[in-house]
């Protein structure tokens, strides 16, 4: 028996999830609420994007974090819950995804496209706060949501329509805060989407012996002899992009020994990579949190010194 086939699972159900009532606490893993990691890593492209844009005033860019802080958790609950409702056969099958509310008939689907309308309408809340041309890209995030869960289906690229997808913070939170898209934010979005496309192969590592055996196509599959590579190249390109857009922003000097840092902390990632350390996989993924903050904090001095 390999490693990775031992039985593994990231669903949390302990600590103060275990003191929940019973009827509550499937609602709370649905929407992954055991799991900040992809709420983060919904937000801080929002913020980086917040942050490197021009035309806000620092007080109006506090309001707009707090707003994406709160319409992060939301959607990216809701990406769960429409994740869970189209996989939750494929999840019965898989040992890390087998305790999920629906793959293990803890919730049904009606139970879950209720707990979905209310966390949509927040999100609905959050966006009639911020700029009209957030309202017009608004049904491209919707669209993204929806056609995630079904790549993996027809497509070795899940993991890069995911990135399309979670990065898409990062022209939202440039648009609140600058009122409109232009080459900086281009750069920004392909950078976050190459740095998504990369992390979340990692995260795939972890379930390839169950998705070769269900048909499930990944990048973590496709690239799994040729694993180093593919993550540096994807992580190479990604900082060469977000290099760009700080360089084309023209941020204050301070904002680079702070992302320099950060771009070692990603980078780090590469040499410890094991495919078949699912633990290790995870934990790897989970350091992108850290990342993303050290630049976001980049990217807040380089605005507040200029």
């Amino acid at each position: 028996m390999t490693r990775q086939s031992v039985p593994h699972t990231d669903i949390r159900a302990h600590g103060w999830v275990a003191r929940l009532p019973d009827s509550l606490r499937p609602y709370v893993l649905l929407a992954r609420l055991d799991r900040p990691v992809g709420t983060w890593l919904l937000l801080l492209p929002g913020i980086w994007g917040i942050e490197l844009a021009q035309g806000a005033t620092p007080a109006r860019q506090a309001v707009l974090i707090v707003l994406f802080a709160l319409g992060s958790l939301a959607m990216r609950s809701a990406g769960c819950v429409v994740n869970d409702i189209w996989d939750r056969k494929i999840d019965a099958q898989v040992a890390r995804t087998a305790g999920r509310p629906l793959a293990s008939g803890a919730l049904s689907v009606r139970q879950a496209l209720i707990a979905l309308a209310l966390l949509l309408a927040i999100g609905a809340f959050v966006l009639f706060q911020l700029p009209p041309i957030c309202w017009a890209l608004a049904p491209v995030a919707l669209l993204l949501v929806g056609l995630y869960p079904a790549a993996k289906r027809v497509t070795w690229w899940p993991q890069l329509v995911m990135g399309f997808t979670f990065g898409f913070g990062a022209p939202m939170g440039y648009a609140a805060s600058a009122g409109r898209l232009d080459g900086v934010c281009a750069l920004l979005y392909a950078g976050t989407i190459l740095w998504q496309l990369g992390f979340d192969t990692i995260y795939g590592f972890q379930d390839m012996d169950d998705d070769a055996r269900i048909g499930v196509r990944s990048t973590s599959r496709l690239w799994a002899s040729r694993a180093r590579p593919f993550i540096a190249s994807c992580y190479g390109a990604a900082i060469i992009c977000i290099t760009a857009a700080m360089a084309l922003a023209g941020l204050h000097w301070s904002a680079w020994p702070i992302a320099a840092l950060a771009f070692v902390l990603l980078l780090r990632q590469i040499g410890q990579i094991d495919i078949h350390n699912p633990a290790l996989c995870l934990k790897l993924f989970r350091q992108n949190v850290p990342f993303g903050m050290l630049l976001a904090l980049a990217l807040i001095c380089g605005r507040l010194f200029q």
